[in-house]
C-alpha cells in the first residue's frame, strides 16, 4: 500500500461552495476512512488549505480518491499536492469525526538527517498520546500530526531530541476532524 500526504488548496470563495457539498463529502470521505483508504486529517483553521492522508493499492488510485471527491467535483478544492511517505506511523486508534472545529491540532514539518533516529521520537511521541500519525517523505523530511494546539512545546521536545536538522522545525495549524 502506498500512504500519501495530499495538500490540498481551496477555492478563494470556500466557505459560500462549501455548504452546499459537505454532508456529501463528509460522508464519502468518512466512507473511505472504514474502508481502509483514508487515514485522516483536516483542514486549516482559516479554510484556506486542508491536509489528508490516504492509503491506496496503486499510484493511479490516489487520482480518483481525490478528484471524485464532492469537494474536488463541486470546485471547493482547485489544487491538490501528492507526497508519498518513504516511511509511515501509523494512527493506533482512529478517532471519531469531528466536524465543529474543536479539535485543534498542529502539523509539525522538518528535515530530519537520520529518519532512522528520528522515527524513534515520533514513537515515542505516538506512544505518549502526542502525535496521532505521520512520517518521512524521501530525504527525510518530516510531516506529523501532533495532538496538541501549543506548538512551542511539540516543537522544543522534537528538537531536544538533536534529531532533526536545526531551525528546520515548523508547526502550523489543523483542525482535525478525522
Amino acid at each position: 500500500m502506498i500512504v500519501s500526504h495530499v495538500r490540498i488548496t481551496a477555492a478563494d470563495d470556500y466557505l459560500e461552495r462549501r455548504a452546499a457539498h459537505r454532508a456529501a463529502h463528509l460522508e464519502r470521505i468518512v466512507e473511505l476512512r472504514k474502508r481502509g483508504f483514508v487515514i485522516g486529517g483536516g483542514p486549516s483553521p482559516d479554510g484556506k488549505t486542508a491536509d489528508l492522508v490516504y492509503r491506496s493499492p496503486q499510484a493511479g488510485d490516489l487520482l480518483r480518491l481525490v478528484e471524485e471527491d464532492p469537494y474536488w467535483t463541486g470546485g471547493v478544492w482547485k489544487a491538490w499536492h501528492p507526497t508519498d511517505f518513504a516511511q509511515f506511523l501509523e494512527p493506533w486508534e482512529l478517532p471519531p469525526v469531528v466536524t465543529d472545529g474543536s479539535r485543534a491540532v498542529i502539523i509539525v514539518e522538518g528535515e530530519a538527517p537520520d529518519v532512522e533516529m528520528a522515527s524513534f521520537a515520533l514513537i515515542e511521541s505516538r506512544g505518549a498520546g502526542r502525535m496521532a500519525f505521520g512520517g518521512f517523505f524521501p530525504g527525510g523530511l518530516t510531516w506529523a500530526l501532533m495532538r496538541s494546539a501549543e506548538p512551542d512545546s511539540i516543537l522544543a521536545d522534537l528538537a531536544d531530541t538533536g534529531f532533526w536538522k536545526p531551525g528546520t522545525l515548523t508547526a502550523r495549524p489543523l483542525l482535525h476532524v478525522l
